[in-house]
């Protein structure tokens, strides 16, 4: 008979022994304190080029668009190429979250709210420009086919800018009510955490009453099931859509049925890059390498590895396209891009686009942080000079030479460009500090099967009961654990002991002669089970529980472990100071 074959444990996808109440501390920490000097640093400096960037914008508008560089020949440049750019980096977000959802992929529940998040503010970029290229962005919403003030003047269906229209906004609209749906569980998280009234009601108001009752959670997994079903053609949609803003046309070099699948994996290849750089940015602005770990950034490597290839194939069939039709204008066309006075961006799209993510073959390489975050960016910057060597290689060289022209951005273009960028990491940093930047119950649906502290019970071969993280699910079989443990803790130990010295020096003490003792049970949050502890401590009056300040929750916390950080979001001193009075 053959022997029974047991898989090995896989490596854990969250690491450093983390507890459920550890999940919850960790992720609404960034949130609920002040933010490091590393946060500061880059936000200054986005808000700087965001500032540069609405500077320029503001010119533009006021002067007009012939600040810009375009001219006869190339009227569709710099802006459309960031146009295209951001829609492509929006991508990854959709596909993450949702496509990842449906192949149940535990990976994803630590990275998914970062390229929700990242979807909608590169979307809010990309939105941008053809506003801008309008020329008169105030009259923006003759672009909506709405009712106006000309009776039956209708909006041209046969215009690419209103293909765009439809596209980002409905992929901006159901993106953002995928988003917003899987925050709900961590904003009623930060709002049971709250300890200021106005931020407690701030949340409240964004969680739209979630309660966490088996039915939310019913109806949280199918919405998001279905949210996602609706999400994953998008992400072909879209792009495919913007693609036939130049297959469709009959410029030499647009005019190809390749476009399409061309394009969605290039968007998908520089998404997952921009989600790579932010993942490690955030890791270490926000102390997340517990929760983004290496294999998160060794998985997306592998993506952007197989990505990049098959954008490596779709150059390579263009070549063979435009040689293998006997068409002259096309030939010309893509030796024009190699060899004519814009070979250097094309080179730099290649180099960036199909050699680099290659190196992604060796585990060394995509397994270290600093070549990764180097790696993302080199295909960030590949993916726009593609673009670039796609719309302006192929305009100015036009079919009579007498049109013939170079296009060369001026200062204007530059600094909108970076204003987009500088605003995308603006909002993302702003997010960062007011929502949760990981699911934090997501995270915890896989804790025991992709943790480290449970990784590490299984190959003990202990057993998981009692390995909870509170007193609440330590033990499904002995009710009174809560007193025990609590007792255990206060009496048995010297530090503990010295720990209760120190808090009864700061409330004071009892004296039973003397005084009388309150029912601590009249302050919400105290139940009996938790006086009981209380006064095992020493503690039984309201006086006493009034003196508390964050050292003394902060203490209590580490004499009784249960409930952390509850004494103080329930303002145990204040309402103690309120029943005194």
């Amino acid at each position: 008979m053959a022997s029974h074959y047991e898989a090995p444990i896989r490596r854990p996808l969250v690491t450093g022994e983390k507890s459920y109440h550890d999940v919850t501390v960790d992720i609404a920490k960034p949130v609920e304190g002040k933010a490091n000097r590393a946060w500061w640093i880059v936000f200054s400096i986005s808000l700087v080029a965001f500032l540069w960037g609405l500077g320029c914008i503001i010119y533009t508008i006021s002067t007009g668009i012939g600040v810009w560089g375009l001219n006869k020949t190339v009227n569709w440049a710099w802006d459309i190429t960031n146009f295209v750019w951001w829609v492509g980096i929006g991508h990854a977000g959709t596909l993450i979250s949702a496509v990842l959802l449906l192949f149940r992929q535990k990976w994803r529940m630590a990275i998914n709210r970062s390229a929700e998040a990242m979807t909608i503010f590169s979307v809010i970029q990309a939105g941008l420009f053809p506003i801008i290229h309008m020329g008169r962005p105030w009259l923006a919403y003759w672009v909506l086919p709405i009712p106006n003030q000309y009776g039956s003047l209708w909006v041209n269906f046969n215009s690419p800018l209103l293909w765009d229209v439809f596209a980002i906004s409905t992929y901006l609209s159901v993106s953002l009510v995928f988003w917003w749906t899987g925050l709900l569980p961590d904003f009623a998280m930060i709002r049971d955490r709250a300890v200021k009234p106005f931020q407690k009601k701030i949340y409240s108001l964004l969680s739209f009453g979630w309660t966490g009752r088996a039915k939310d959670w019913q109806r949280f997994e199918e919405v998001s099931l279905v949210l996602a079903g609706l999400a994953t053609p998008l992400v072909l949609s879209v792009h495919t859509i913007v693609s036939f803003d130049f297959a469709t046309s009959v410029i030499p070099g647009w005019h190809t049925t390749i476009f399409p699948p061309y394009f969605v994996a290039g968007a998908i290849f520089s998404g997952f890059a921009m989600v790579q750089t932010l993942l490690i940015i955030m890791r270490k602005v926000c102390s997340l390498e517990d929760y983004i770990t290496v294999q998160h950034i060794e998985l997306m490597n592998i993506v952007i590895m197989i990505t990049g290839s098959i954008v490596g194939v779709a150059y390579i069939t263009e070549l063979f396209i435009a040689w293998y039709s006997g068409v002259e204008y096309e030939q010309y066309a893509f030796l024009n891009r190699a060899t004519g006075p814009y070979w250097w961006a094309y080179w730099a799209m290649m180099t960036c686009n199909v050699f680099s993510p290659q190196f992604m073959w060796f585990k060394k390489l995509r397994t270290s942080i600093m070549f990764s975050f180097f790696i993302s960016i080199v295909v960030n910057i590949g993916m726009w000079f593609e673009r670039f060597v796609i719309i302006v290689t192929s305009l100015h060289r036009d079919y009579l030479p007498s049109s013939w022209t170079m296009f060369s951005p001026t200062f204007v273009d530059i600094g909108i460009f970076i204003g987009t960028i500088g605003f995308f990491f603006v909002l993302f940093l702003l997010y960062s500090r007011t929502f949760p930047v990981i699911a934090q119950a997501e995270v915890k649906t896989i804790l025991k099967s992709s943790g480290e502290r449970y990784k590490n019970i299984r190959e003990r071969g202990d057993s998981l009961v009692g390995t909870g993280s509170d007193v609440r699910t330590s033990s499904a079989s002995k009710p009174h654990v809560v007193k025990e443990t609590a007792t255990k803790n206060v009496g048995a130990s010297e530090d503990n002991s010295q720990k209760v010295n120190n808090l009864l020096s700061n409330l004071g003490s009892f004296d039973s002669n003397t005084q009388t003792a309150d029912d601590l049970k009249k302050i919400s949050g105290i139940g009996p089970k938790m006086e009981s502890v209380l006064n095992s401590i020493g503690i039984y009056t309201f006086a006493q529980v009034s003196r508390m300040t964050k050292t003394e929750y902060d203490l209590l916390d580490e004499i009784t472990g249960s409930f952390p950080g509850r004494a103080e979001r329930d303002d145990w001193s204040g309402q103690a100071k309120k029943l005194i009075n």
